[in-house]
């Protein structure tokens, strides 16, 4: 009689997700990774709504052109120099731990932004925020996208990213009430940095109350603790308990000890080692510059330049065109996330960048009429296709870039893996927010032709090289670039699957979960069995 096989999908839980208590619990405690997106959204555009304050403007005496390019850049160059440690401290010390570690340099980094008297230590504080967004940015994704439950993990990791303009959303609108409030003080501005260290302050405070990451547990031999983490979160109920939990155990085991014998200690060499190794990096890299050079860095750090340029002058009207803008973002995002399963990765990455190619053109040509005719009808036209070009944008990039990315990461290379595309993107917006102000003014509207040739490039690009990862475990995915994996002298091929050993009865999942509990048998070329002891 055939040993009967399953997959993942034999054994999650089919109903509502908010009427099972462990995974209401679950998703609930996976708010606080969340948080960090919204950390970088709110960071990273205060800036931007600060410049539109006629206070700050005074205040640092109307920084232009270079010092306002550097003042822009300082948080990505403080990211690109944390960023290389933070893979070995987050495979060290825990996702949780290197959290908690890059909170703490945020809240200092914004306090010394918000007491700040000259440039250079606003500066100084800008680059130290982005050394602790670094920490958080690195392990709060790896927390959600190994933490979460099979069937959420695609959502929840699309949701990060999209966060970010939850937390834009804020200080769009904190910036306009202060300006509203206080006028033309300097506290108009100080109010909305002190705010900032709201997030990092409720990070520290909490993060211990999660759970930590079940792969992370299983690397450093910690097994136990992992299975009763994924029981605790991750069962579904008293009769698929044991399967679910054995199902997960076996994948990640499996997942080890195939990536241990690749490189015993994993290292930034290792993400470029194998030919599957190098097809994710290309892809990564690359999908990391096109988040930064689509054309959205004008708006995200410059939209006071951008509306100078189209004939928007006056504060409020700036404020209130920035606030809308960022609820349209995050509103379009969120679309992205839902159907991130339904229509898949790929097809998201097509329609994004056609959307964009399209509308960025249209732009390009109002935004010329209006420089060389003062046409008030191109002026009208622009804002729309702004908006609409940040549908597109977001649609695929903002909720993919970090769940991309994860999903065809393995997990020896995942944490650096992570870190070479936040530095990618944080490098990649370092010379945008520094070339963009110097380029506009010295060219003017013809630096958008630039923008309108390389989104042809990342068209070409997305049809050519970006491969389907929908419904697939994160290491069924590692499939998809390593193809066969050879284990000793038995192939293991595409789909893992769990096969029930012969046994009275369903093995129990005991409150101890003693370390010999879960046992990989390797069999025949395609399948592994899990049994349990009781």
């Amino acid at each position: 009689m055939a040993v009967p096989e399953y997959t993942i999908a034999d054994f999650i839980h089919q109903e509502a997700w908010w009427k099972n208590r462990a995974l209401l619990v679950l998703n609930i405690y996976l708010i606080l990774p969340l948080l960090s997106s919204v950390l970088s959204g709110l960071d990273a555009s205060i800036l931007n709504g600060l410049q539109i304050l006629p206070a700050w403007q005074e205040y640092f005496h109307d920084p232009q052109k270079k010092i306002l390019g550097i003042i822009n850049a300082a948080q990505s160059i403080g990211a690109v120099s944390g960023i290389p440690l933070t893979p070995y401290v987050a495979d060290l010390l825990g996702r949780r731990a290197t959290m908690f570690f890059g909170a703490t340099i945020v809240v200092a980094g914004i306090l010394t932004q918000a007491l700040s008297t000259t440039v250079p230590v606003f500066i100084g504080a800008r680059v130290l925020i982005g050394i602790g967004n670094a920490f958080t940015n690195s392990a709060a994704p790896l927390l959600i996208s190994e933490l979460s439950y099979p069937t959420h993990r695609g959502k929840l990791t699309a949701l990060y990213n999209s966060m970010w303009y939850f937390g834009s959303i804020i200080s769009a609108w904190i910036c306009l009430v202060a300006y509203d409030q206080a006028g033309t003080s300097e506290w108009s501005w100080r109010i909305p940095v002190f705010l900032q260290a709201i997030v990092p302050v409720l990070q520290m405070s909490l993060i211990w109350f999660i759970p930590e990451s079940p792969r992370f547990l299983a690397a450093k031999g910690l097994e136990s603790q992992a299975a009763r983490v994924l029981a605790r979160y991750h069962a579904s109920g008293p009769g698929e308990r044991a399967h679910l939990v054995a199902f997960e155990m076996a994948q990640i085991r499996h997942a080890h000890n195939v990536e241990r014998e690749v490189a015993s200690s994993p290292s930034y060499m290792t993400c470029f080692a194998t030919p599957g190794n190098r097809r994710r990096m290309f892809i990564i890299i690359s999908i990391a510059i096109f988040s930064q050079w689509s054309g959205n860095g004008f708006v995200s750090s410059y939209i006071s330049i951008v509306l100078d340029g189209i004939g928007i002058t006056t504060t409020r009207t700036k404020s209130i065109i920035n606030g809308c803008l960022q609820i349209f973002n995050l509103a379009s995002a969120l679309l992205g996330t839902t159907l991130v399963d339904k229509l898949g990765r790929r097809k998201l990455f097509l329609i994004s960048n056609v959307g964009m190619l399209i509308v960025f053109s249209m732009w390009t040509l109002t935004t010329a009429l209006f420089n060389e005719t003062k046409s008030t009808i191109a002026m009208k036209a622009t804002i729309p296709l702004i908006f609409m070009f940040f549908f597109f944008y977001d649609f695929a990039y903002t909720p993919m870039i970090i769940s991309y990315t994860l999903e065809i990461l393995p997990y020896n290379i995942r944490a650096r893996g992570l870190a070479i595309m936040n530095f990618t993107a944080y490098l990649s917006n370092a010379f945008n927010v520094f070339v963009n102000p110097w380029a506009l003014g010295a060219i003017g509207w013809k630096y958008y032709l630039v923008y309108c040739g390389w989104l042809v490039v990342e068209l070409v690009f997305v049809m050519l090289f970006i491969i389907e990862t929908k419904g697939r475990t994160l290491e069924e995915t590692a499939v998809l670039f390593d193809g066969v994996k050879t284990h000793g002298n038995t192939e293991w091929k595409d789909n893992l699957t769990l096969a029930r050993m012969p046994q009275p009865r369903s093995p129990r999942v005991d409150k101890d979960f003693r370390d010999n509990y879960f046992e990989l048998h390797e069999s025949s070329g395609d399948r592994c069995s899990v049994s349990g002891t009781q």
